[in-house]
């Protein structure tokens, strides 16, 4: 694991979630939504946040059902995270979030920021023995 911060993303295709977290204290606070209309402002948002935050890399939730088999947004996922890499150069990984939203119990209307801070603590709790400097 690289040590620093890191930008975490729920992706959807008219909201998506922003985490930040360290991978010193392995936590993550959530830094909102970003409610794109269009791809160039998403990622206009998008380039502002790293531009703010400088992530060390980028953690991206991946929808699969209940039996591991893809979602209807998998492949969106998975182009938004290949995206991310290749327009910021930073390494992106990617977190199964099957159930992130169902973790989060909250009572706003939209929870998206609190599913990308789920993503994110599962990356670090996944990855708490594979730790590496930058």
């Amino acid at each position: 694991m690289l040590y620093g911060t890191y930008l975490a993303f729920d992706f959807g295709l008219s909201r998506t979630g922003v985490a930040t977290g360290n991978s010193v204290t392995r936590s993550a606070e959530p830094r909102g939504i970003l409610f794109a209309q269009t791809n160039a402002e998403r990622w206009a948002a998008i380039e502002a946040l790293v531009e703010h935050w400088e992530p060390v890399a980028f953690v991206v939730g991946v929808p699969r059902h209940p039996d591991g088999a893809p979602g209807e947004l998998t492949g969106r996922c998975e182009r938004f995270a290949r995206q991310l890499g290749g327009r910021f150069r930073r390494p992106v990984f990617t977190v199964d979030e099957r159930y992130s939203s169902v973790d989060v119990e909250h009572e706003a209307e939209w929870i998206d920021d609190l599913s990308a801070c789920v993503i994110l603590e599962q990356y670090f709790a996944e990855n708490a023995s594979s730790e590496t400097e930058a």
